[in-house]
């Protein structure tokens, strides 16, 4: 039973860290998907519209040429041939004057033989088109656009590319009424944009979504360990107070076998043990009459003192009676067991000194057995000290409870026994039962209150009772 409680306490129920653990690889996760999710849906709406303002760049832009270039010029000249300067200059005025403020880094106009015939940058002119496949769709008449990221793995991977141009192949054809006569496709347009602009307001858009996720995740996580750490606390005490009562009932149970056998075998014992200490006073009395020596009938009687003392501490513990509660005053118990002790004290060569802070009033409480309790105090205290020295007392009182001190100047118990004190049965003494401290604990904790022991600085020690000054009924 005692390996069962031991492996019970070894390993308790650790919510918190179960819960930890789990919900932060679960927020992790939930946030970085969340996160992901959102910057692929901003990529997506951002690549989106971007190829609908390079189609509609385009499509203006074929409309400007064919309205201010082609007509114009083929009026003018008869054909179309910008290897003339004025033609050059006037289709290049044509599509800067279109494309102005448009953050368009290059445009490219391809014959139907796929050379360049014009170009923002003017050495390209007359060179072959390298985008076969952009090339073909436009003389289909389609119109295509590619993104192309330039920067090493890792920068592409997180979305914070150097450099992000999207480029546009569309047909340059005539207006819709008037493609029959002209014969529809003319040439093709490349339109290079820069729009790392775009990708950079996206890549601070993520690390914001991130940041606010992470704030967000982190608060929820935050209010969940709270209410967790909350709850585990409650049951950590539910536990704590199942445990207790398994205990008590165990004691209560184990002490009623015990109270049983004590009344029993003190009853068989009492009645012989009264004849043994009539009979050894009133041989005491009769050896007295003849001068002779009655040290063996004073031993005799003594010692059936001292067993019928044993007697009653064994019922005394194994039969703890129920507080008769009614209003007392502590300072008059203390008083009372003082005046009880004072034979004692002075044969021994002990002092006692009471101080009060102030008047500690009455307290509900039964006196007779707060007697019982503080007289196994005093009673320590002074075995604690065979040579004699001073007992001080301290009452004190606070708002719902009467505080007593009881200090001796004899040697402190050592630290590893302190948690023993109360048990049953323990003793330091060569004398005694150990059950002294014991019925004092159960005194105490029969009226709702607690007691321990206290090491002070050098060797003495000091025990402390509380006890509420109204009892819950």
């Amino acid at each position: 039973m005692l390996k069962k409680k031991s492996g019970e306490k070894s390993k308790p129920f650790r919510l918190v860290k179960y819960f930890t653990l789990f919900s932060l690889a679960g927020i992790f996760l939930g946030a970085s998907i969340l996160a992901v999710l959102n910057i692929h849906w901003a990529r997506k709406m951002q690549l989106e519209k971007s190829e609908d303002y390079a189609l509609l760049l385009v499509e203006n832009l074929n409309h400007q040429v064919f309205q201010q270039f082609v007509v114009p010029v083929l009026f003018k000249f008869g054909a179309i041939k910008l290897r003339n300067p004025d033609q050059f200059t006037r289709m290049d005025n044509v599509v800067r004057n279109t494309l102005h403020s448009f953050n368009v880094e290059m445009v490219n106009i391809y014959n139907m033989s796929s050379y360049i015939s014009y170009s923002f940058d003017k050495s390209r002119v007359g060179g072959k088109n390298v985008e076969a496949a952009g090339y073909k769709k436009a003389l289909g008449g389609v119109a295509t656009t590619k993104l192309v990221q330039r920067g090493n793995l890792f920068e592409i991977l997180l979305g914070i590319p150097k450099e992000s141009k999207m480029i546009t192949f569309a047909p340059l054809q005539a207006e819709k009424a008037l493609r029959r006569v002209s014969g529809g496709i003319m040439g093709v347009f490349e339109i290079v944009q820069d729009v790392s602009g775009d990708y950079q307001a996206i890549a601070k858009f993520q690390i914001l979504v991130i940041i606010t996720s992470g704030v967000v995740m982190g608060l929820l996580f935050l209010t969940l360990l709270y209410v967790v750490k909350r709850g585990e606390k409650i049951i950590q005490i539910r536990a704590e107070e199942r445990m207790a009562l398994k205990e008590r009932l165990a004691r209560a149970e184990h002490l009623s076998y015990i109270g049983e056998m004590t009344a029993v075998i003190s009853h068989e014992i009492r009645n012989p043990l009264g004849i043994i200490t009539s009979s050894a006073a009133l041989l005491k009395k009769k050896i007295a009459q003849t001068g002779v020596s009655d040290v063996l009938p004073k031993i005799i009687v003594e010692e059936s003192a001292r067993l019928n003392h044993i007697i009653t501490d064994f019922l005394d513990f194994a039969k703890p009676k129920i507080p008769q509660m009614a209003q007392c005053r502590i300072q008059d118990i203390l008083e009372k067991n003082i005046a009880f002790l004072s034979p004692q004290l002075r044969e021994q060569g002990h002092r006692v000194s009471m101080e009060s802070q102030t008047d500690a009033g009455e307290i509900m409480a039964d006196s007779a057995m707060l007697y019982q309790a503080f007289l196994n105090l005093f009673i320590n205290a002074m075995q604690s000290m065979p040579g004699g020295g001073e007992i001080r007392v301290e009452l004190e009182k606070g708002p719902d409870f009467v505080r007593v001190k009881i200090t001796d100047s004899g040697q402190a118990p050592p630290d590893d026994l302190m948690e023993k004190i109360w048990s049953p049965f323990f003793t330091t003494k060569e004398k005694g039962t150990g059950l002294g401290l014991g019925i004092v604990k159960n005194i105490i904790e029969a009226h709702n209150g607690k007691a321990w022991f206290q090491k002070n600085p050098g060797k003495s020690s000091t025990v402390a009772v509380e006890l509420p000054i109204r009892q819950d009924t």
